[in-house]
């Protein structure tokens, strides 16, 4: 197999003013080069059979990073990948920081706890730090994640904003989450939820 290698992201630096690269390249076997760079760090991962999505959230984890962004479509691979971490006893549950993003077909009040739930299934977490609603455009609701009509079209749905944030609210209240925010909001959709009557908890995040 021919080394190709793929930017994956900038993760920061390592602290005390001391930056690095590190390239990962994987071939018949792994190998990981760690090079000196005063400017940026950066992972590389090998294009392999290797899940990336596993490969890359080890590898963070053990550069040091404990507050993993995840996504409804890739939550399996992700808490996996942080359960082997714990099994080896280089962190703790407590130690990781995880924001679950319930995908557009969850957004109606009565599918939020289910894809919460479902999260922590994925995860095998008995609760998350943060819960987010990850975009206020709403896809028809149901397990297909991507629902198209006959011509392929993606098929959009109407949702009551301020009706799902009860619900997340009543998800907090439960402890499955710690907090709740949002993403992809614009202004006049926060100030909706901002302005909502009987609004128990605030957005603590907006991304």
């Amino acid at each position: 197999m021919s080394k190709q290698r793929l930017t994956l992201k900038r993760i920061g630096d390592l602290g005390n003013g001391i930056q690095s690269l590190l390239s990962l390249s994987l071939t018949g076997s792994e190998s990981i080069q760690v090079s000196s760079d005063k400017n940026h760090y950066v992972v590389f991962m090998a294009l392999s059979p290797i899940d990336p999505k596993d490969f890359a959230v080890k590898v963070a984890m053990e550069v040091g990073y404990r507050h993993i962004d995840g996504a409804y479509f890739y939550e399996k691979e992700v808490g996996r990948a942080i359960r082997e971490k714990i099994t080896d006893g280089m962190v703790k549950r407590e130690e990781i920081f995880y924001p679950g993003k319930p995908w557009s077909t969850f957004n109606t009040p009565e599918m939020v706890l289910s894809a919460l739930e479902k999260s922590l299934k994925h995860l095998q977490f008995d609760h998350i730090a943060l819960c987010i609603i990850h975009t206020p455009l709403s896809l028809k609701s149901g397990d297909d994640l991507l629902p198209e009509d006959g011509k392929g079209k993606l098929i959009f749905y109407n949702v009551d904003l301020c009706a799902t944030w009860e619900t997340m609210e009543a998800c907090k209240d439960t402890e499955l989450v710690k907090s709740i925010g949002v993403s992809n909001f614009n202004i006049r959709q926060l100030e909706m939820i901002l302005n909502k009557p009987g609004l128990k908890y605030k957005p603590v995040l907006k991304l």
